[in-house]
């Protein structure tokens, strides 16, 4: 028995397929990896809750923890009798790491001296039909929230050649979708040779992978984004009308005190500009509710912002102390408020889908389908699909009404 629990990002999904092949690779039996999350204090007790769990039930197996809870504070991992070993956001990627016996309990390096991001060529991704592909890790900002970094190190980018390489493999096996992931994605290229920027990769890969059928990017920093992003929105078909943003907040002081990059009417003009340039653009964000200091009228901003940048789908997250980062030390919202708010943000996410799909009825919609009678669309909207639908294929749908959570189709 082999098998990887994953928490997280969709960085950490693709990782977790790394360090699949490499147990597979190694035939490594009754082993099973939890992949851990830092960016919540709910993310970690969730860990922590599996790993008990999958103790009772496997008295017998060799239990690793791995991911950035573990890459930041190794001892706290170390202490639960139910680990076997605990292995860091490096190592975890290493084929030795799972292959050879464990000489030390504990393998975490420093992850701060590690200065290169490679790609490790996927044949495929289990359980799923749409793949993800890292073009970066690390991130070189320092947001005052947020812990990430300290488990992923510096920015450092993967060469355009190996994605493109990595890319038309997954399409060779039968990925009609690929997704752009990283920790800070429009930073890709910052370490490079010439200095390439996002837009650029994007473009290069629609041109030396014309079979691809369609390629995603997620979280974008708008304070990052370049021309070549902006003309490759315009003008590449390829390039699905979705894009996710990372905004956390949308009032001016928050976002001060958070130390983004950028005023909420940056964020307003981004989402306008994008939607001269490609006018079916869905948005979709990251946001915080109850960040420190956060009044009710900012509160209240960050609500208006979702009408302002007229955002489809929110990720909300209340607001988590994250020990050793200076919001941490800053003075707290009642955490009931913190929910209360969140409630409130996640509440005007689910007006705004719903008003989007909706909108949809009538229309016809490119679906991938992704298991028996459920796939996305284009905007990443969830479409039921008429049941004799082969997941993995892509389908143009009529979209017939919506259920208030699903948009629902027929053949077109």
């Amino acid at each position: 028995m082999r098998d990887v629990v994953t928490f997280g990002c969709r960085l950490n999904a693709y990782e977790t397929e790394v360090i699949r092949g490499h147990l597979n690779e190694a035939d490594a039996q009754n082993t099973i990896v939890i992949n851990t999350c830092a960016v919540t204090a709910e993310a970690e007790r969730q860990a922590r809750q599996t790993i008990r769990r999958l103790r009772r039930e496997h008295p017998d197996a060799r239990i690793v923890a791995t991911g950035c809870a573990v890459q930041i504070d190794p001892e706290a991992w170390a202490v639960l009798p139910e680990l076997d070993r605990i292995v860091g956001n490096s190592e975890k990627l290493e084929a030795a790491t799972w292959s050879a016996p464990a000489s030390e309990r504990i393998s975490v390096n420093d992850i701060a001296a590690v200065t290169e991001t490679a790609s490790h060529m996927l044949a495929g991704f289990e359980d799923r039909v749409r793949a993800f592909v890292q073009i970066q890790n690390g991130c070189d900002h320092r947001c005052t929230f947020c812990i990430i970094p300290y488990g992923r190190g510096p920015s450092r980018s993967v060469a355009a050649g190996e994605i493109v390489r990595e890319i038309q493999g997954l399409v060779d096996t039968g990925y009609r979708e690929v997704v752009l992931t990283g920790v800070d994605i429009t930073s890709w290229g910052d370490d490079l040779p010439g200095h390439p920027m996002l837009g650029d990769l994007v473009r290069r890969i629609l041109k030396l992978v014309p079979d691809l059928p369609r390629l995603r990017v997620t979280s974008l920093d708008i304070a990052e984004a370049d021309e070549a992003l902006f003309r490759a929105i315009a003008e590449e078909d390829r390039l699905m009308p979705h894009l996710h943003l990372s905004l956390q907040a949308g009032d001016a002081m928050v976002l001060k005190r958070m130390k983004r990059r950028h005023t909420p009417e940056q964020a307003v003009a981004f989402c306008e500009a994008v939607r001269r340039l490609r006018p079916d653009t869905v948005f979709g964000a990251d946001l915080i509710a109850g960040f420190p200091t956060e009044t009710d009228q900012m509160f209240q901003n960050t609500l208006n912002h979702v009408t302002d940048c007229g955002l489809t789908w929110l990720h909300v997250f209340p607001y988590s102390e994250r020990p050793g980062t200076p919001a941490a030390r800053m003075p707290p919202v009642a955490k009931p408020l913190r929910k209360e708010r969140a409630a409130r943000l996640r509440a005007a996410g689910e007006t705004a889908a719903a008003a989007f799909m909706n909108a949809r009825v009538g229309a016809t919609a490119s679906v991938l389908v992704e298991t028996e009678g459920r796939g996305r669309s284009e905007h990443f909207a969830p479409v039921s699909t008429p049941a004799s639908l082969p997941a993995g294929s892509l389908q143009d749908l009529t979209i017939t009404a919506c259920d208030g959570t699903n948009l629902l189709a027929e053949a077109a």
